[in-house]
């Protein structure tokens, strides 16, 4: 028999998610982001509340793909408060160059609200990637994000450098490091897989 089951879970006081929508104040429908006291960051890590609806038959009976699709689609959620632009509406690109990689983020469709707000998260990203700061990518996924750690620990042999595109924009990565080299690919790899997007 079907049940309903009611989940609530406080969020600790470290989530890289949570402290990057708090710290940020990303909105989707405008990329605007405004900062928030640490007091208040302190308050909402503290008094959060994630609840979780759940229908079924009983967990061992459940099909693994309608759970597979909610993460995905939790994902594109996450992804478009941190881009500004629906992901849905989107096409990602991460690949790996024998010198890095690139990044590509453009609308599917002339935009020009939304090729704008792409081409500031690329630069945003840029700067932040240079001084070690993968909180973005580390909020989309909800985890850290395999190869940033190595990215970070050799930030100074790595050069990040964001263009425009007709529809968006793109990052490109580069380094003559062989273990700076490996941790992008690696970091390439793992968002090829996680967004189910393409690479070349």
């Amino acid at each position: 028999m079907a049940h309903l089951e009611l989940v609530a879970l406080v969020v600790p006081d470290y989530d890289p998610a949570i402290d990057f929508f708090v710290r940020t104040g990303s909105q989707a429908a405008g990329g605007v982001r405004t900062n928030t006291s640490q007091a208040s960051k302190s308050r909402m890590r503290l008094t959060l509340i994630a609840c979780a609806f759940v229908a079924g038959c009983s967990p061992a009976s459940q099909d693994s793909a309608p759970s597979s699709d909610t993460a995905f689609a939790a994902l594109q959620e996450r992804g478009a408060v941190a881009m500004g632009v629906d992901q849905y509406t989107s096409s990602h690109i991460f690949e790996s160059l024998p010198d890095g990689g690139r990044i590509v983020l453009q609308r599917d469709s002339a935009d020009s609200a939304g090729t704008s707000v792409i081409r500031a998260h690329m630069a945003d990203i840029a700067t932040r990637f240079a001084v070690g700061d993968f909180s973005i990518p580390g909020a989309v996924h909800a985890r850290e994000v395999p190869g940033t750690r190595v990215m970070t620990a050799r930030a100074e042999h790595i050069r990040y450098l964001s263009d425009t595109l007709p529809h968006g924009g793109q990052l490109r990565i580069t380094t003559s490091d062989s273990s700076a080299l490996a941790a992008i690919h690696q970091f390439l790899e793992f968002q090829r897989m996680d967004h189910r997007e393409h690479g070349h």
